[in-house]
């Protein structure tokens, strides 16, 4: 089996085989799509990264073996064109995310109602992040890059991914410590109610 940037290439030549790339990384963009966009918009998404990266691969640096980093940087530079696509997304996502965080049993609803605010509290986090610190951690995340692969799909240096991870981690810490803290505040009333009652 050819590696990637043999197949793109040869697809100077042979435009066809191309499709082979398509067909090893297509899923791939879906998913990291469908994650950040939904189903309904990842296919497109899905469809214009292929057609981009098929007119722009004579550009492609043909050292680069992997091609999914490259993929999914176009990926991501496309889905600007959905920002509110996203945000209707985000809200959607909080009670998905608070569904798989807590098992859903009557005895372990606190605990729910606790994950459901911590998870509108990260989403929230989430979508006041800088736009490039965002789509960092979301290659890093659900794209599974590592910090080359998103340096290479940001087209900047690993360095700058260390910080943007790196300061998105620590906003995403702070929003999770905020709503611990109000937990235990909010603990501590009712405590101190049921001690006067």
């Amino acid at each position: 089996m050819s590696p990637d940037n043999e197949l793109i290439a040869q697809s100077m030549r042979e435009p066809a085989v191309f499709a082979t790339l398509y067909e090893r990384h297509a899923t791939s963009v879906f998913r990291y799509a469908a994650q950040r966009l939904g189903d309904h918009v990842a296919e497109d998404v899905m469809s214009e990264t292929f057609v981009v990266a098929f007119e722009k691969r004579a550009a492609y640096e043909v050292t680069v073996v992997d091609a999914r980093p490259w993929l999914l940087g176009i990926a991501t530079r496309l889905m600007r064109k959905h920002v509110r696509v996203e945000a209707r997304a985000w809200k959607g996502m909080t009670a998905n995310l608070a569904a798989q965080i807590a098992p859903d049993l009557v005895e372990l609803a606190g605990a729910r109602i606790d994950a459901q605010r911590l998870t509108r509290r990260l989403a929230k986090a989430l979508r006041r992040l800088a736009e490039f610190d965002r789509n960092t951690l979301l290659l890093y995340a659900w794209g599974d890059l590592d910090y080359v692969s998103i340096a290479a799909a940001m087209e900047v240096p690993v360095g700058t991914v260390r910080s943007r991870l790196n300061r998105a981690r620590r906003q995403l810490r702070r929003a999770a410590y905020i709503q611990i803290a109000e937990e235990e505040t909010d603990h501590g009333r009712t405590d101190t109610a049921s001690q006067h009652a």
